[in-house]
């Protein structure tokens, strides 16, 4: 059976990163406020220079150094966001050009912060079907760009990063094993941004109905993840990490609780990077990579819920 290994991670941050307390200076807010409610102490924030295709790209040559192999022998990037540097073209072309890749199917996902689990199901079929070999499937946002700053209940959630994994198909018996995917449109009041080029020919501001999508993602996320591991053949008891969406230190600690899973079992970096939307799994994954927290052969599960509402889960083994 053909499966979908990953050679190598990579993430980047903005150069800026902003404290509870500097935000507090000018959005009526406090650190005490922020960290009781989300558990979040500070979020990187992109500036004039950086878009979210140059963190893109950044995770990208991270991720590519990381599995030892050139850029020029991936034929697949996909890319998840909901913050593209243009309407158009996709965002991942540019990432394409900026690494030197000549041609490669390259397309951008939008699934907010779900986005990630989409792209990298959509990377795994394509590689399991032979449509490519090798793929980049990369997490990138700029939130920053779509908040209304003076609304404190979303700004202080919020912020930019990116994250990549580099995939391989082989007949190892390592990779990912299984995905679930989901969405229920009817919820789209719930978690929004109130513009768009059809509707209002402008970006607009991200608006959401918080205690709402609090409720709904303890139990979709918690639902998931068993999903994913029933399709698996697999047990929680099996499970070494969990990488979440970084929504809200709030959200994993009740999720895991649901599940009955041990807090020493869940990547959690909602206090450094806030909720920096389809790059928050990759991310976290990356950096607990890099601090030997998970190891080769460990089993996985990273699982989000976003906009759409759409929310999803894979289990890989490492």
């Amino acid at each position: 059976m053909t499966r979908s290994v990953i050679l190598g991670s990579g993430s980047a941050l903005p150069e800026r990163c902003v404290s509870n307390a500097e935000l507090a200076k000018t959005v009526d807010t406090s650190d005490e406020w922020i960290v009781e409610r989300t558990g979040i102490r500070q979020r990187y924030i992109a500036g004039e220079d950086e878009t979210t295709s140059t963190l893109a790209t950044d995770a990208a040559r991270r991720a590519l150094e990381a599995a030892g192999i050139e850029a020029g022998s991936i034929d697949l990037i996909v890319l998840a966001t909901a913050t593209p540097d243009q309407t158009f073209p996709a965002t991942a072309t540019r990432v394409q050009d900026n690494l030197g890749i000549v041609d490669c199917i390259a397309f951008d996902v939008a699934a907010v912060c779900t986005g990630f689990l989409y792209a990298l199901t959509v990377a795994d079929a394509m590689l399991r079907a032979g449509n490519a070999r090798r793929a980049l499937v990369i997490g990138a946002e700029t939130f920053s760009r779509i908040l209304d700053w003076d609304d404190r209940a979303t700004c202080v959630l919020f912020g930019d990063g990116a994250g990549a994994l580099v995939l391989e198909a082989s007949e190892e018996a390592e990779g990912i094993i299984s995905t679930k995917l989901h969405a229920a449109g009817q919820h789209n009041e719930l978690l929004y941004v109130d513009g768009g080029p059809s509707t209002t020919q402008t970006v607009g501001h991200l608006r959401m109905r918080g205690r709402e999508v609090f409720r709904h993602a303890v139990v979709n996320l918690a639902d998931v993840l068993n999903e994913t591991l029933g399709a698996a053949g697999l047990s929680i008891e099996q499970v070494d990490w969990v990488v979440p969406h970084q929504a809200n230190a709030r959200i994993l600690d009740a999720t895991a609780r649901k599940l009955g899973l041990p807090a020493e079992k869940v990547v959690m970096t909602v206090d450094k990077h806030a909720n920096t939307s389809a790059a928050s799994v990759p991310l976290a994954f990356d950096e607990a990579v890099r601090d030997g927290r998970i190891q080769r052969g460990d089993l996985v599960v990273m699982e989000a819920m976003g906009g759409g509402l759409t929310w999803g889960a894979a289990a890989l083994r490492y």
